[in-house]
């Protein structure tokens, strides 16, 4: 099976940033951004830093793919998923970025403690824009890219 560097490189994303948290690719005649976690759990002011970074990569060009590699986390931390979902999201909806495929990490608790969370966000939060976004989870970067 082919690593998640060989898919990257093979399908001609360029490596956009790297902090000690994550690593950005980009492929701009693809119209895609992959964000793949390095670590099992990142302070949010951190978190929001990189998505502010990626907001910058978005802006520059025509995207409407991101892909959120997410296997390295072990911690789930709700104050950076509400924000991630209500804020950033919303702002890159408005900049084309509609499909968003992401990959969650193997063990079962981190998947149903991002479904309960979800759950939670939509009901405190009435009029988000989920309902406008194609949002699937994968199991592989190779999956997002293709679906």
């Amino acid at each position: 099976m082919n690593t998640t560097a060989n898919i990257i490189e093979e399908n001609n994303f360029q490596l956009k940033f790297e902090t000690r948290y994550a690593k950005v690719y980009a492929n701009t005649d693809r119209g895609m951004v992959i964000c793949e976690l390095l670590s099992d759990y990142i302070p949010i002011e951190d978190f929001k830093e990189t998505f502010k970074n990626i907001s910058s990569i978005v802006e520059s060009g025509k995207y409407e793919k991101f892909i959120f590699d997410k296997r390295s986390l072990r911690a789930f931390h709700q104050p950076s998923m509400e924000w991630y979902f209500l804020n950033w999201k919303n702002k890159m909806l408005e900049l084309g970025l509609q499909k968003h495929r992401k990959i969650l990490p193997e063990e079962k608790w981190f998947e149903k403690m991002v479904m309960i969370a979800k759950e939670q966000i939509l009901k405190n939060n009435p009029d988000n824009i989920i309902h406008l976004l194609d949002i699937r989870y994968c199991n592989s970067i190779e999956e997002a890219i293709l679906i």
